[in-house]
């Protein structure tokens, strides 16, 4: 086989090894998939200055699983996981509109929920390094307890806000025709990525997420990079609580972001961060958010009946999971039969005897 043969092969064989290789061949494919059912899927239309479609709508329907994927993946990059985020998104939103319904300016309401999602952040952080709690165990005491706060501060009722207060351009306005929840998400997804990847502290979080201790020998503050990531993580889901809440102008203490958690966190992993921490990549998670909320679009567009949604969506998660191992990978490969080897063609010369004169 000559040089530019093997060259040849090598490239596409290094291009599936890459891991954001099988996320994106499964989004693009699922939006194939959607165009075969609706011709116009894939079209994207201008009314009244603002742009219109179905992937539109797709960016805009997962931006806040976006955002709350974000967060989660800089607290799996530490070795950790964060059960509240769900919850955190409902006290966001319930924060929020309470504050303006109660007379409270846009700003004062936002900065004030935002607060309030840091410091819950904090919290987790802290029972995390300081008290030395599994994170499962430390965030889920959040997970259960936070729906109690947000139901206090909404009194176990519906909190509807007035669509004059400005609150819900978060969620359905539109800035140079773009949704604002897709921009919020872009500028989040750029700043993250800026701050991971040409700064020292998406270093410093890998180095905290494959060894903790070991970082700390060497002078790495581990513990308060650990608390930096969960209060960023509370952050996104403080900002993906606006984004809900402001969609439907009001706040659901019970419902809001219910189950979002295990959606993040599936986000991560179908975008190829390992759950043991260390390395972890911010465009994977992207595309597994969007894998995510495009397969919700599939399941409507192909007309998938609701008793099945579940065990469809479960079918291609695994499909997903497997495509991602290598060992899966190697396995299948190793199974492949393989193409005799043809005989040569001409036999080898026989060795021939040499006579020593006597």
């Amino acid at each position: 086989m000559s040089a530019l043969n093997v060259m040849n092969t090598a490239k596409p064989a290094r291009l599936t090894r890459h891991r954001l290789f099988w996320p994106v061949a499964v989004l693009v494919l699922l939006l194939l998939v959607n165009a075969a059912f609706t011709p116009d899927f894939l079209a994207i239309k201008v009314r009244q200055g603002h742009l219109y479609g179905s992937l539109i709508d797709i960016l805009r329907f997962g931006a806040p699983l976006i955002m709350v994927s974000l967060g989660m993946t800089m607290v799996i990059a530490t070795g950790g996981i964060d059960l509240s985020v769900g919850s955190v998104v409902a006290i966001s939103g319930a924060m929020a509109c309470y504050l303006i319904s109660e007379g409270h300016g846009l700003t004062a309401a936002l900065t004030l929920s935002l607060a309030l999602c840091l410091a819950l952040g904090l919290w987790n952080g802290l029972l995390v390094t300081r008290l030395k709690i599994q994170p499962i165990i430390a965030t889920l005491i959040l997970m259960v307890g936070g729906r109690g706060i947000a139901q206090l501060i909404t009194g176990g009722q519906i909190i509807t806000i007035d669509q004059d207060s400005g609150f819900s351009t978060i969620g359905g306005g539109h800035v140079l025709g773009l949704p604002v929840a897709v921009l919020i998400v872009a500028a989040a997804v750029a700043t993250a990525a800026v701050l991971a990847r040409r700064t020292a502290l998406g270093l410093l979080l890998e180095s905290v997420g494959g060894n903790a201790e070991a970082s700390r020998l060497v002078g790495i503050r581990a513990s308060g990079l650990i608390v930096l990531g969960y209060m960023f993580c509370g952050m996104c889901a403080g900002v993906a609580g606006w984004m809900i809440a402001s969609d439907v102008s009001a706040a659901d203490g019970n419902n809001a972001g219910l189950w979002i958690e295990l959606d993040a966190i599936l986000a991560v992993v179908l975008g190829g961060t390992a759950l043991t921490g260390g390395r972890f990549s911010i465009a994977g998670t992207v595309v597994g958010a969007l894998i995510i909320q495009t397969l919700d679009t599939t399941i409507y567009t192909a007309g998938i009946p609701p008793r099945t949604t579940l065990v469809f969506e479960a079918v291609v998660v695994t499909i997903v999971c497997l495509l991602q191992s290598p060992a899966f990978r190697a396995k299948v490969a190793r199974r492949r039969p393989r193409r005799p080897v043809p005989p040569p063609t001409d036999p080898p010369p026989a060795d021939k005897k040499v006579e020593v004169p006597a």
